[in-house]
């Protein structure tokens, strides 16, 4: 047992008398290192073999005399066995930092990484959030290697108590791609999430709600007078929307350098595709002429759409919104007008794989995506002028009928 020598008041009040360093004894090794300009550290004096070695135990008063004691006697217990206690904390390090590049959250964080370049920018934010909000506060420090089924399926059963049964099959498919990759790069040798398989509370899949096609014209009749309790930018949105038939995201985040109108065509880069392909939209007459209306509202913006930010374009919510104050809150949402114009262009007899194509549900194969960017493009800005045009016919009230007799 050591011989303590200082107490808790000379350690608190010992300077070191104008030396660049001053050194107090404590006994079994331990001393205070005291310096010039006040700081002070804790140090242990040892021997192993027949080598001198000094080891630092932290900065005083962080760590207090009766921390450093204890410290002294666990490392003098190492040295009775035999062990050089500045190793035994180097392979300690070593192996904490082995754990921390093992854990699920360094390697969902490397996943993530080399992941998140073919995402578009919402999808990549909603992954991420999903594991820092739901994985990482459980899981994520542990090694990947010792998760077990039941860790993970508990983890999970905490998103389903919320009652969010979908978001739980969603982030338990996250876990599975990171389980994946894990073993992809041998940092574990099997997908917990596949043995979950069948475990968690069944979701029912809700399609976005759509008007059906005799229910079409009121709701554009609707958007036609929307400036009454709205603005013209939103009218025009929504427009477009039916016109075009491009997911939300990619209409509101259109900028004017995409768009050639003296060609109509919107060429949406890569960047900004769900499927990661640039995409071509040819445009009827009818929507090259909303945005040359488009242009004058958008003040210089570079944005098509821009928010009250010039600098950013209108939120996600805003043509759901003003489909809500049109009284279609559960009946109509933007993802609407793509399922509603794909029902309505497949029973004209438009041809399917025209309308797939414009619909941009292509090949996720970048070397077929980057022929199939222009695949029936003559076919395509016949279809969307016809559907435009038909859009109008309905909306001024023409009888529902057909379009066969003019289907690529």
């Amino acid at each position: 047992m050591a011989t303590n020598l200082l107490s808790a008041a000379e350690c608190k009040n010992a300077t070191s008398n104008g030396a660049n360093v001053r050194k107090l004894h404590d006994g079994g090794g331990l001393y205070l290192w005291i310096y010039l300009d006040g700081r002070k550290y804790w140090r242990l004096r040892y021997w192993h073999g027949d080598k001198e070695k000094s080891l630092s135990l932290g900065v005083y008063p962080k760590v207090s005399l009766s921390d450093a004691r204890k410290m002294r006697d666990e490392l003098r217990k190492q040295l009775q066995a035999n062990l050089d206690p500045s190793a035994e904390r180097k392979a300690n390090n070593l192996r904490n930092k082995l754990a921390n590049a093992n854990s699920f959250e360094a390697v969902a964080l490397e996943w993530y990484n080399k992941q998140v370049h073919t995402w578009v920018e919402h999808h990549a934010s909603d992954v991420k959030r999903r594991l820092e909000s739901n994985i990482f506060p459980t899981l994520g420090k542990r090694p990947i290697d010792q998760i077990n089924a039941l860790e993970l399926l508990d983890t999970i059963r905490k998103i389903e108590a919320r009652g969010a049964y979908d978001l739980a099959h969603r982030v338990l498919q996250v876990c599975g791609q990171v389980f994946r990759y894990g073993i992809a790069t041998g940092r574990c040798t099997r997908n917990l999430a596949a043995d979950l398989r069948g475990a968690l509370t069944p979701h029912v899949k809700k399609h976005q709600s759509a008007v059906r096609p005799e229910e079409l014209p009121d709701l554009l009749r609707a958007i036609a007078k929307y400036e009454e309790i709205g603005d013209k930018q939103t009218r025009l949105a929504m427009q477009l929307l039916a016109q075009t038939f491009v997911r939300t995201n990619e209409l509101i985040g259109a900028e004017w350098n995409e768009f050639d109108l003296a060609n109509g065509l919107w060429i949406i880069p890569a960047a900004r595709m769900k499927m990661k392909t640039e995409h071509i939209v040819p445009l009827a007459k009818q929507s090259i002429e909303k945005l040359e209306e488009l242009k004058e509202i958008s003040g210089g913006s570079r944005f098509v759409f821009p928010g009250r930010n010039r600098d950013k374009p209108i939120s996600n919510n805003t043509m759901l919104f003003a489909l809500y104050r049109l009284g279609y809150k559960g009946k109509m949402t933007g993802h609407g007008f793509r399922a509603v114009a794909s029902t309505i262009l497949n029973e004209t007899g438009f041809n399917p794989d025209v309308i797939e194509r414009q619909l941009a549900h292509c090949e996720r194969n970048e070397v077929r995506g980057a022929y199939n960017r222009a695949e029936y493009l003559l076919e395509r800005k016949k279809m969307m002028q016809h559907w435009a045009d038909y859009l109008d016919s309905i909306e001024a009230g023409a009888k529902i009928v057909h379009l066969r007799g003019h289907a690529a």
